[in-house]
């Protein structure tokens, strides 16, 4: 449901950002869900994303491209708050943080996705999650991926490809 270009140039900031958001928030929590695997953390990066589109408005050269956008945005602000959550782990030794609630989505994407799936893609290497969650969860092309993660096509399918095979044999290995 992207702006078509004639339309999306006449919407102020409020405008855009509201019909994204009502378009496409869920869709992209899910998909900040699936990266960091934390609910709490996903609804943050994802409202961070927003946030950042509604201040930058103004300098889009093409605002049909806004959903793009965010896309990107959510993957970096899910690779930052792994790479914090990383930091953290480390320095932190021996102080555990207070358990997440999960949330309606998190209980949602348990109750529908298999586990052993969800735990065999949490152990990929991250580019070859997020290569996985974004083409396979979100749907998009190869061209899409390789814009959201700033990488080449031919990396998108070096990372898809890997990353399939590493989950092809963590299923049949436990089935």
């Amino acid at each position: 449901m992207a702006p078509v270009a004639a339309e999306a140039d006449r919407w102020t900031a409020d405008e855009a950002v509201t019909r994204l958001f009502a378009a496409h928030y869920r869709q992209l929590v899910r998909l900040a869900a699936l990266l960091l695997a934390d609910a709490a953390a996903a609804e943050e990066v994802v409202q961070d994303a927003y946030v950042r589109l509604h201040q930058h408005w103004w300098r889009l050269r093409e605002p049909d491209r806004a959903l793009g956008y965010l896309r990107t945005s959510v993957v970096n602000g899910a690779r930052s708050a792994l790479r914090r959550r990383s930091v953290a782990q480390r320095y932190a030794a021996g102080l555990r943080p207070p358990p997440d609630m999960p949330s309606a989505e998190s209980q949602h994407l348990d109750s529908v996705e298999n586990a052993t799936l969800l735990a065999a893609l949490r152990r990929l290497p991250p580019r070859q999650r997020e290569t996985l969650v974004l083409r396979y969860y979100a749907d998009l092309s190869e061209a899409e991926i390789a814009e959201a993660m700033g990488i080449s096509r031919g990396a998108v399918k070096s990372h898809a490809a890997r990353g399939i095979a590493a989950l092809r044999q963590t299923v049949e290995r436990t089935s």
